[in-house]
């Protein structure tokens, strides 16, 4: 079975265990959405100046008694009508919890529509749960500052 594949399996059933209480996560998460506009960097393609992001989250938990890591990244294009974005997901070892994409790039797994949905989904669960309840999930958000060399 495939890395992805796996992945999928494995992360509908956490969100199941999830809902029912059985898991408990830890996610940390570095992102640029919230920092002042005239900070941000730009590109510009084909004539359209773009606003980028990025946002980085690791999910930890136990998971049939294994620690279980997974980080993902996301850089975003914004301009005033449209978004791009561009996914990404890894599955590093245990002892490698950086947010930054040369180390993380040998763990990555293809991430096709329906494993961000996957991921996305957890996601919002994860937050829905904090907003009920802070202590059901350790959540720590942090800002990031974003340099693009060119």
């Amino acid at each position: 079975m495939k890395k992805e594949d796996e992945l999928l399996r494995d992360l509908t059933e956490m969100i199941k265990d999830t809902q029912k209480g059985a898991l408990k996560w830890k996610v940390t998460a570095q992102t640029t959405e919230y920092n002042d506009e005239s900070q941000k960097p730009k590109v510009t393609e084909e004539g359209v100046e773009w606003t980028v992001d990025e946002c980085f989250v690791s999910y930890e938990c136990q998971y049939k008694d294994k620690d279980f890591v997974m980080i993902t990244y996301e850089m975003i294009h914004s301009t005033g009508t449209k978004r791009q974005t561009t996914n990404l997901v890894f599955l590093p070892p245990l002892g490698i919890r950086y947010f930054d994409i040369d180390i993380l790039l040998p763990y990555s797994v293809k991430a096709s529509n329906v494993l961000t949905y996957e991921i996305h989904t957890l996601w919002v669960l994860l937050l829905d749960m904090y907003k009920k309840d802070k202590t059901s999930v350790l959540l720590d958000i942090s800002p990031r500052k974003l340099t693009i060399e060119e």
